[in-house]
């Protein structure tokens, strides 16, 4: 019986065998890879450079898109990397590498939507408590709490999964190295370690969906008592934003981690994998853009700086 640790190389799913389409997808990836870079860069820039953007959203925005730029780097360019070589292999060094990163960002990602949620609620609905509550300190201390919670579920999930024994074939049904995927490879009923840890990380998340949800019921409630049309409006564009980004995340992570795990994943489960993993790094800067006018008016002035 094989042990995983004497592995060197892991071999991941290729998107197709033949050549014309491995360079189609690698041209694909490079597209969406450098549209996220340069929509969270162009985010963290203007947030960063321009003194209007002080309020706690933004900052939280800021830590948003670098975890983004993080997740989305963790796996696409290892991806282009193998369709243009015409290869699929990763070290073992570099899965263990993806799957600590991955869940690192995708950890800290939940709880950076999850404080936004809560800085809305007070924004909204306890507008003037907010400054008391919501200052510098405390936005420093929950953004010091989600990067080492991200941190240790991510080791906790890392160490649970490559501490197994594995029999199969280093084969992962993946183009990148995912957890599920890598359980299936383990011929030892220690594998039940790691999915408990994976019940326990749902309900976590399920929690953080919960708490949204409450927060935007109240803001909802609190917004159509506002009594001018104007100003709902203007409660509504600080919100939406938040809401759709948190839609995307969870409802693409949900797809692709409750979905059942095949033998021979379909075109549906690899497109499933895509739109988890590449999508939400991509949107996300198109989406606060495009619904805040201030950071539409920033950027202009950026651009034109060149």
């Amino acid at each position: 019986m094989p042990n995983w640790t004497t592995v060197t190389e892991v071999f991941l799913l290729g998107f197709s065998d033949t050549r014309e389409l491995q360079i189609l997808y690698f041209v694909i990836f490079l597209a969406a890879y450098l549209a996220a870079l340069v929509g969270n860069l162009l985010v963290i820039t203007v947030v960063t450079t321009d003194h209007h953007f002080q309020s706690p959203m933004y900052y939280f925005l800021v830590n948003l898109s670098i975890l983004d730029l993080g997740s989305i780097s963790v796996i696409v360019p290892k991806s282009m990397t193998n369709s243009l070589l015409n290869t699929r292999t990763i070290s073992y060094a570099g899965c263990v590498s993806q799957v600590f990163l991955f869940f690192l960002f995708c950890s800290a990602d939940i709880s950076f939507l999850t404080i936004m949620a809560y800085d809305r609620y007070l924004a909204i609905c306890k507008p003037l408590h907010y400054e008391i509550i919501m200052n510098r300190r405390a936005c420093v201390q929950m953004a010091a709490g989600a990067w080492p919670y991200g941190a240790f579920n991510s080791a906790m999930h890392t160490g649970n999964t490559f501490s197994l024994p594995f029999c199969h074939l280093t084969i992962v049904n993946q183009f990148f190295c995912e957890i599920p995927q890598l359980l299936k490879l383990s011929c030892s009923d220690t594998y039940l370690r790691e999915l408990e840890a994976i019940v326990f990380s749902v309900f976590l998340v399920l929690g953080c969906f919960v708490f949204i949800v409450v927060s935007y019921v109240q803001i909802f409630t609190a917004v159509w008592r506002i009594p001018s049309e104007q100003g709902r409006q203007k409660a509504f564009s600080t919100c939406i934003p938040h809401l759709i980004m948190v839609s995307l995340f969870l409802s693409t992570g949900g797809t692709a981690y409750l979905k059942p795990v095949s033998d021979s994943p379909s075109p549906l489960d690899l497109l499933a994998d895509v739109l988890y993993s590449v999508v939400p790094p991509l949107m996300n800067p198109v989406i606060y853009s495009m619904r805040n006018k201030e950071i539409q008016a920033s950027l202009r002035k950026l651009l034109q700086r060149f």
